[in-house]
């Protein structure tokens, strides 16, 4: 028989086979051409994927949409258990964190985000529908004629004329055959992040029903930083502050850090850094070692490198720990009770991870922050149009966006941490799931 008469024969098969069971009935090698014979639409379902081990389908979905300057940015949360309350001044809080620092840009002088959902939160509480939140840009009535939905007045059409250094704006107009850049602009900006730090927060108070807490402060901006690893009770303490500065836990540094910010500020230049996001009391067990997409290492670094920005992504002490002695870095243990098991550490240079699942310490991640791109002495370009060349487009923007962007490492670090119990722990509802992370926590005591 050949090969196709063979993948003839083995689609055949009655749609409620089991695809697990027909490879391991079959010879191993034959299991390659097995897998070639399923059908697109069945090889791509969910059921087969989760089965066969790799790229399943995840428990707790998120996406946004919306532009830049468009009407408002949506957010859509889908996976969330019934019964969580849902704290609207807490979300409404991690938004207004997004729009401080020193640094920011004039659009922060305009918005004042708030978010409104629309669905899947009923009388305070979820009801396990899917949550989506709408942010309002209360920009959009200075860009209504420029951007309609409509075809409107191309006359009006605003122009991202010359494609900027270090943005989307080159690679996308590429990308998508735009013979400029304004609409790569609206989507690939860092605005974006708001309906992330909404949802995210969302994630926050399904952590917090399990004495999870996500919070982030600054540890480098420009070549002032700050080298000793910060408390937890200080990074709480810098993210308590009615006026945020550069959400720095030292003072001392975070002075520095402001006359970075002030020198480029005089030059027309933009400055980057880094901050650390901390998750506190997160359990041994989330993640694992048996795939590689299901680490927790590995869906950290993705979250938080998703960011506008964000170029270099870090867990525990994993840049020194490439230029130390083993016996330097690696974590010790005795037998002696901590917070979840009867087993400690020495100390957390593993960032609370190892082999892809957390070890019940502190899960510390750091997000290293390139300049903003838009300058306001503008890099060397060219006209899209003209092939010439100028100067590089200017649109208003930041000059220091770290402690904001560590609010969004944050709302990353908390959906990944959400998305990553509720595979664990399961639960439709939060009295299910509460009650499968108690018997957890009592297995870990017993261990």
């Amino acid at each position: 028989m050949d090969r196709k008469s063979k993948c003839n024969a083995q689609t055949k098969r009655g749609a409620g086979d089991d695809w697990t069971s027909i490879l391991i009935s079959q010879p191993r090698t034959r299991v390659a051409s097995t897998l070639a014979c399923v059908p697109l639409d069945e090889s791509r379902s969910s059921g087969f994927a989760r089965r066969i081990g790799y790229n399943r389908c995840k428990v707790l979905k998120y996406f946004t949409s919306g532009e830049s300057h468009g009407e408002a940015l949506v957010a859509f949360l889908s996976g969330m258990p019934a019964g969580l309350a849902i704290d609207l001044e807490f979300v409404n809080h991690e938004l207004w964190r997004r729009q401080q620092g020193f640094g920011r840009g004039g659009r922060m002088k305009i918005e004042r985000d708030t978010a409104h959902i629309l669905s899947g939160v009923r009388h305070g509480k979820t009801i396990a529908s899917p949550i989506s939140v709408l942010l309002e840009n209360r920009d959009w009535k200075n860009w209504q004629e420029q951007l309609p939905v409509e075809s409107g007045d191309p006359e009006k059409h605003k122009r991202v004329a010359s494609p900027r250094p270090g943005h989307a704006d080159l690679a996308g107009a590429l990308k998508y055959n735009f013979p400029e850049a304004r609409y790569v602009l609206e989507r690939a900006s860092a605005r974006e992040s708001a309906a992330r730090v909404a949802i995210g927060a969302l994630a926050k108070l399904f952590l917090r029903e399990l004495g999870i807490e996500v919070l982030s402060h600054v540890i480098a901006v420009g070549e002032a930083n700050t080298e000793h690893e910060v408390p937890w009770e200080q990074i709480v303490a810098s993210c308590a502050r009615e006026e945020i500065l550069l959400n720095c836990a030292d003072p001392d540094t975070e002075q520095r850090m402001k006359e970075e910010v002030d020198r480029v500020l005089r030059t027309g230049d933009s400055v980057g850094g880094v901050f650390e996001v901390v998750a506190h009391g997160v359990p041994p067990g989330l993640g694992t070692y048996v795939q590689w997409d299901e680490r927790l290492d590995a869906q950290l670094a993705a979250a938080v490198m998703s960011l506008q920005a964000v170029k270099a992504v870090e867990i525990g002490a994993g840049v020194a720990a490439a230029y130390a002695p083993g016996s330097v870095v690696h974590d010790e243990i005795a037998y002696a009770g901590s917070a979840f098991t009867n087993f400690s550490r020495t100390r957390n240079n593993a960032g609370g991870i190892e082999g892809g699942v957390s070890n019940g310490q502190e899960v510390r991640v750091r997000g290293y922050l390139k300049p903003i791109s838009t300058l306001r002495r503008p890099l060397q370009s060219v006209d899209f149009a003209s092939r010439e060349p100028v100067k590089a487009a200017y649109e208003r923007s930041d000059v220091c966006v770290v402690p904001a962007a560590g609010v969004a490492g944050e709302a990353m670090v908390a959906l990944t941490l959400a998305r990553c119990a509720l595979e664990k722990f399961g639960g439709d509802s939060m009295t299910e799931t509460s009650r499968n992370f108690k018997g957890y926590l009592e297995q870990l005591k017993n261990f």
